[in-house]
């Protein structure tokens, strides 16, 4: 679901279990973090695939910053935008016009006529829609 080889996943899991808290919504809330995952639920682009390309491209900041790692996690506080030289982008355009039916996660927030998004707070378990049954893979990688 969310684009990753079997080694990142694992990597990401021992984060997860390393941290305090319900391994499974932490491995949940660490996954949704990724730039990849938020330019897709911010509306910039139809789907993770797509945000990975785009990211992988360079065609977002990050705090003003060019950032091409599909992977890196954001944090409360950081403002994702579209460059400037990539606004045009008829790929974007369509997406951020497609957003009103799939609706924003009440996590992050998007200033659409600047196309630059605000990361708000991390998702909570509530938060995320997607049906996972996370326990399975804490006892699958738990052995």
């Amino acid at each position: 679901m969310y684009g990753l080889s079997e080694k990142q996943f694992h990597l990401f899991f021992q984060r997860a279990d390393n941290q305090k808290g319900i391994t499974g919504t932490n491995l949940l809330v660490i996954l949704e973090r990724r730039l990849d995952n938020v330019v897709y639920r911010m509306g910039f682009v139809n789907s993770r695939t797509q945000g990975r390309h785009f990211v992988r491209h360079n065609h977002f900041l990050v705090n003003g910053k060019k950032v091409n790692i599909p992977s890196y996690l954001v944090k409360i506080g950081d403002a994702v935008e579209v460059r400037e030289k990539s606004r045009k982008i008829q790929a974007l355009e369509d997406s951020l016009d497609a957003v009103v039916r799939r609706g924003i996660p009440q996590w992050l927030d998007l200033e659409k006529e600047n196309l630059k998004g605000i990361v708000k707070g991390f998702p909570s378990r509530e938060d995320l829609t997607i049906p996972i049954q996370e326990q399975l893979i804490v006892e699958l990688y738990s052995k």
